[in-house]
């Protein structure tokens, strides 16, 4: 384990690459499949492979994405040509990652509330994942907002399991993403969106100080501060801005890098988001970036809809979200190229 800290730089300094992000094809068997069902295909071991070897393989992939977040199974399959699908993104310079939670369960004594499963034997799993080319990792908790909610119990539980999970990736040279999630199902305005997510920012950089945890070495990957999907919208730049302020209350200057989910958010719509964030402040002590899934998938995905002979022009639909993407971390996104 010493070469630890110098192996989580190295990683840390790939994925944080300028104009770059990380696309997020970690969906579990359940999500993908009901993915695929508008589109009519078969959920089976062949059209998920076939499926993410489409997203591994456009030629200059690697111009716009530093790293791609894996299912367990994806890390293990092979390319029709036999090619382990993690070298696929390898050739690419493109690094591959890892979903290590296992998913959510109710948490006992909150109603509805959820905690994220899977501490119990990571440490092990970590290092299978690592000899199969994984260098990052990424966990995800979920906090909804209504009626009261999140509680303290929550928020303070998913906290800890977040820290808990980053000290034990780095203790075995993984660095990790934390994923604090705000659902966006309700109808809280932006306001309250921002206070909740202040919240929950501050218990995760409190845990993950107890717990030792590099603030360096690892990546957090947090919802944009938005009004929950039955409110009023709001606009990009009070989005924009709120987030910002938000951020800056709470997470330290020593991370490196900040990469949004788009949390169901349309693609051109979260493609926005970051573009307004790095145009409002261009000099943010962190990268400010993307790990998109829906929103770098779904035209690519209904574009391929499960047809080898659709394949050319998918890549072609997600290079071209890809750079656009990649144009928003830079602040230099033009929504007309968008038609």
């Amino acid at each position: 384990m010493t070469d630890a800290p110098k192996t989580l730089q190295a990683t840390i300094e790939k994925l944080t690459a300028k104009g770059k992000g990380i696309l997020a094809a970690d969906e579990s068997l359940k999500t993908i499949q009901k993915r695929f069902t508008p589109y009519s295909i078969d959920c089976t071991d062949d059209t998920r492979r076939d499926y993410r070897q489409m997203l591994f393989t456009p030629a200059d992939l690697g111009h716009y994405i530093s790293g791609v977040i894996l299912y367990e199974e994806t890390l293990f399959q092979t390319s029709t040509k036999g090619i382990p699908l993690p070298k696929l993104l390898e050739q690419q310079g493109i690094i591959p990652g890892i979903k290590v939670d296992l998913g959510l369960v109710d948490l006992v004594g909150s109603g509805d509330e959820k905690i994220t499963e899977g501490l119990d034997g990571l440490a092990a799993r970590l290092e299978h994942y690592k000899a199969a080319g994984a260098l990052f990792a990424k966990w995800r908790a979920v906090f909804n907002i209504a009626n009261g909610k999140p509680s303290r119990a929550a928020i303070q539980a998913n906290a800890h399991n977040l820290a808990r999970y980053a000290a034990i990736c780095q203790s075995r040279g993984i660095v990790p993403i934390v994923e604090p999630e705000i659902l966006m199902e309700g109808n809280h305005d932006l306001k309250t969106s921002a206070h909740v997510t202040e919240k929950v920012l501050n218990a995760v950089f409190t845990q993950l100080k107890m717990q030792h945890v590099s603030l360096e070495h690892m990546i957090l990957k947090p919802s944009m501060v938005i009004p929950g999907s039955d409110a009023k919208p709001a606009s990009i730049q009070d989005v924009a801005k709120e987030t910002l302020t938000v951020l800056l209350r709470t997470v330290p200057a020593a991370v490196p890098g900040i990469f949004f989910l788009s949390g169901g958010q349309s693609e051109s719509v979260a493609t926005a988001h970051l573009n307004a964030m790095n145009k409002q402040m261009s000099n943010t002590p962190w990268v400010l970036s993307f790990s998109y899934g829906r929103a770098l998938q779904h035209t690519s995905l209904e574009t391929w809809a499960g047809v080898s002979s659709n394949v050319t022009a998918a890549q072609a639909v997600l290079l071209k979200r890809a750079k656009l993407n990649s144009n928003a971390c830079l602040g230099q996104y033009d929504a007309t190229e968008e038609k």
